[in-house]
């Protein structure tokens, strides 16, 4: 089962406009709490955004890559305290992974919009733009947006012969620079 939600895992970026139920929205939120997370300090906190004005406004927070926000039902906003620990990116990333594992689950597309270290504009960043919107405390930070909702368009699974396995190695690292796969 594992295998197969993984290979038809896709990011979805088209949503219908039916909303997520309570109960599908509270099984996202046991799975991003139930994420492993370093020393178990469970750095990260969420905020669930089902507002289609928030959306809307939260799908401007960077110039690329956030827009369709402003057509999904819910975004799960992923933050977590810097303060509490020196790994909070990776503890937030492992929940949003667990989100994005959770919806295509439970039938739901989901899409990872990155926030940290992107720019809203020339003098901004897209997490100070959110962090005022949201009234986020500044001891937080925004890792990202899942975006969540049911998806209006199929993408097909990945091939398995269109997996990259030239970027694994065994025992050490031991590819001659420049190597191509295409080369052997």
């Amino acid at each position: 089962m594992f295998f197969s939600l993984i290979q038809n895992r896709r990011s979805i970026r088209k949503f219908t406009k039916q909303p997520v139920e309570e109960g599908k929205i509270d099984k996202l939120l046991e799975a991003a709490l139930r994420a492993p997370s370093s020393r178990s300090i469970n750095p990260w906190e969420f905020i669930v955004v089902s507002d289609s004005d928030l959306l809307e406004k939260l799908s401007e927070s960077k110039p690329h890559g956030s827009t369709f926000l402003k057509n999904a039902p819910l975004g799960i906003v992923v933050l977590a305290d810097s303060e509490k620990s020196d790994v909070w990116v990776e503890d937030a990333s492992i929940a949003c992974i667990f989100i994005q594992l959770a919806a295509e689950f439970m039938g739901l597309g989901s899409c990872w919009i990155q926030i940290r270290k992107r720019m809203y504009s020339q003098s901004k960043t897209a997490e100070a733009y959110i962090s005022e919107l949201l009234n986020i405390p500044k001891n937080l930070c925004v890792e990202a947006i899942i975006a969540v909702g049911y998806p209006d368009e199929k993408k097909a699974p990945h091939e398995k012969n269109e997996l990259r396995y030239a970027k694994i190695q065994y025992n050490r690292y031991n590819r001659p620079q420049g190597f191509n796969k295409e080369d052997s």
